[in-house]
């Protein structure tokens, strides 16, 4: 299978792009800025999709679902929301279409215009706050803890497959709380999820913090987020949680009798991952020949190849891969055993490297007499030959050892790349140069946050949730600050 893509030093970007279309992962659709999803991406999503739910559920959260259409009047009720997303809104202006004049095609029907004009979904508050002034009526009725996986439509102008697409993929969650103290606890269970998952599952490690106030969630109090490093030294934002304080349960109307018998609004969050994830999981861990997946979220797990030249000698390769397939198999691995005749070991073994699965098996005549496998690995591409007893529990090792490698390689890149800067100079230089995170001070003010965006195209990430209290001053006013934060370009 040709890599006739360029490597990530030449250009990163259609590296990227290359990987995503090669690797059969999603393809531009028809409809601009939309993607389509190809079965072995899908397979991807569906394990981060099966994993996430289980943990949702886990700390107590349902699904739901809720309509696609909004009525625009909704948006009308919290003016940040209203203002954050304005932009991005795809609006239904009319129900019917008709024949053309002409007969050569099709024209809107102006007797079919909507009475209240309808915003596809960038995002469910509004429509599920109204819903909720239905659900809500006492503190009886609380904490309401939903969660639904849908899609929602964000136009774009300028997209990329999985990272910024007009239409996407996600779950949001939408939890309904008696006191602000647990909204907020509610809002940091999430982040930890998602931090855990992120880490543990996608082998990505992340910084956890709140956002600065130019960069929060549209209508929240606070928003916090992971934050992530590819590695082109850019930063990509994998995760967040936020708390709404009692904004659109005033918007909404939405009260509750309390224990003292008290009529008070609902204190809110909201949380949400995407088909983003995908694009992190790419670009943290894939290289120069190809995809690389964590072995807990790739589709195929394990791969076994034939090499052989008569019938003979694949029918008894056979029987012992079917028996090495059943004993992983069992160990709960997913395993793939390629016998097809219409394409060489060679062309297979480049096209399940290129597709990053993590553990290739062949078993040729030879391995047949020794009672050996050889032994191939995805993230470092080493090989060894094994002997076939106790397989399955070599192999599980493998994986694990596999899945802990690229964490471990990146964290060390993001350690790597993360600098502490004091002055303006060193600052740019870091950006311009060499990228990743920088820690520096920061006066605390919008303005300077804006001033330094547009001279750098840098944001602030994210105020970590760790940090630690550090006098000092703001890189671009001299005033003085109390802590760092992590400033970086991102996706």
């Amino acid at each position: 299978m040709a890599k006739d893509f360029p490597t990530r030093e030449e250009n990163y970007t259609q590296w990227y792009n290359d990987l995503v279309i090669k690797a059969d992962l999603a393809e531009n659709s028809a409809v601009r800025g939309c993607m389509v999803i190809k079965p072995y991406g899908y397979a991807i999503w569906e394990k981060m999709q099966s994993t996430l739910d289980k943990m949702f559920k886990d700390t107590g959260h349902v699904n739901a679902y809720f309509p696609l259409f909004i009525p625009k009047s909704f948006f009308s009720r919290e003016a940040d929301h209203v203002e954050g997303f304005a932009k991005e809104c795809a609006v239904v202006t009319h129900y019917r279409l008709k024949n053309s004049p002409d007969g050569k095609g099709v024209v809107v029907d102006e007797d079919a215009k909507l009475e209240e004009e309808l915003i596809i979904r960038p995002t469910s508050e509004t429509i599920i706050w109204d819903t909720y002034k239905n659900w809500i009526q006492s503190y009886r009725d609380l904490p309401l803890l939903v969660n639904q996986w849908a899609n929602v439509v964000r136009w774009e102008m300028r997209t990329r497959l999985f990272l910024r697409t007009t239409e996407f993929l996600w779950q949001e969650g939408h939890t309904a709380h008696a006191t602000k103290e647990e909204a907020i606890e509610e809002t940091k269970i999430i982040l930890n999820i998602y931090a855990d998952f992120a880490e543990k599952w996608m082998a990505l490690p992340v910084l956890k913090g709140s956002k600065s106030p130019n960069e929060r969630f549209a209508g929240a109090v606070e928003t916090y987020c992971i934050e992530s490093l590819m590695q082109d030294g850019k930063a990509l934002q994998v995760g967040t949680s936020h708390f709404l304080g009692q904004n659109f349960a005033k918007a909404f109307d939405v009260k509750f009798l309390s224990k003292e018998n008290k009529l008070e609004y609902v204190w809110a969050t909201s949380w949400g991952v995407s088909t983003r994830l995908m694009g992190a999981l790419i670009m943290a861990h894939s290289d120069d020949n190809g995809l690389v997946l964590p072995p807990k979220l790739a589709p195929i797990q394990v791969v076994i190849v034939p090499i052989y030249k008569k019938e003979e000698q694949l029918n008894q390769i056979s029987e012992v891969a079917q028996k090495i397939k059943k004993s992983l198999t069992d160990k709960g691995i997913t395993v793939k055993y390629d016998d097809r005749d219409t394409f060489k070991p060679g062309w297979k073994f480049s096209e399940y490297e290129f597709k990053g699965v993590p553990v290739r098996l062949a078993i040729g005549p030879r391995d047949l007499e020794n009672n050996t496998v050889e032994v191939a690995r995805r993230d470092t591409l080493e090989k060894e030959v094994l002997q076939v007893t106790d397989i399955e529990n070599k192999i599980e090792h493998l994986l694990e050892q596999i899945q802990n490698n690229l964490y471990q390689k990146a964290l060390s890149f993001r350690e790597d790349n993360t600098y502490a800067v004091d002055t303006w100079e060193e600052f740019k230089d870091i950006i311009e140069n060499k990228g990743g995170f920088v820690l520096a001070h920061w006066d605390g003010t919008s303005e300077t946050e804006e001033k330094i965006k547009n001279e750098t195209k840098t944001t602030i990430r994210t105020i970590p949730l760790d940090n630690k209290p550090e006098k000092g001053r703001c890189i671009y006013t001299g005033k003085p600050s109390k802590q760092r934060v992590v400033f970086a370009k991102a996706y």
